[in-house]
C-alpha cells in the first residue's frame, strides 16, 4: 500500500507533462499554420482553423474585436507582414488551456516600419480533439525567453 501512495506523484506528475507535452505539439502545429498564413499573404486559414467564431481579441490600447467578422478587417490589414510565434509559457487541464507567447512582426518593406514584438496570451478550448482559440490579449513588448519556466 505505501508503494503505490508513493509512486502516485510520480504517476501524475508523469500524465502531467504528457499532458503538456502534447498542448504544446498541437500548438505548434496551429502556430506553424498560423505563420505560413502570413507567409502566404492568406487571412483565411486563421481565420477558418486558428480561432473560434466566437474569439476576443484585445490589444493594448484597449481595443477589442468580438467574433471573426470583428476580426477579419485587423488581419486584412496586417497579413504581409511576417511572423514568427515564439512560446514562452504554457498551461493545460483537459480541454483548456492557456500559452504566453512572443509574436515576432517584421512588417514588410513597403510599410516602412521597423520589425516589433508583442507579448500575447492565447486562451484555448479543444472542440473535438483540436484546440482552437477563444481569445488573446497583446502588448508591444517581448518575454526573454531564456526565462521560460515551461
Amino acid at each position: 500500500m505505501v508503494s503505490v501512495i508513493l509512486l502516485a506523484p510520480v504517476s501524475l506528475a508523469t500524465a502531467e507533462n504528457t499532458e503538456l507535452s502534447q498542448f504544446k505539439a498541437a500548438l505548434a502545429e496551429k502556430y506553424a499554420m498560423k505563420e505560413q498564413a502570413f507567409a502566404d499573404n492568406d487571412p483565411e486559414p486563421i481565420l477558418t482553423r486558428f480561432y473560434t467564431a466566437d474569439v476576443v481579441s484585445i490589444g493594448p490600447d484597449g481595443d477589442s474585436h468580438i467574433g471573426l467578422d470583428a476580426l477579419r478587417p485587423v488581419y486584412e490589414e496586417v497579413i504581409a507582414s511576417t511572423v514568427e510565434i515564439e512560446p514562452f509559457r504554457s498551461f493545460v487541464r483537459g480541454d483548456a488551456g492557456w500559452d504566453w507567447v512572443n509574436f515576432h512582426v517584421t512588417p514588410p518593406p513597403q510599410a516602412e516600419m521597423a520589425p516589433f514584438t508583442l507579448k500575447m496570451l492565447f486562451l484555448w478550448e479543444r472542440i473535438d480533439g483540436e484546440w482552437w482559440s477563444h481569445g488573446e490579449m497583446y502588448v508591444n513588448s517581448a518575454y526573454d525567453a531564456k526565462r521560460a519556466a515551461h
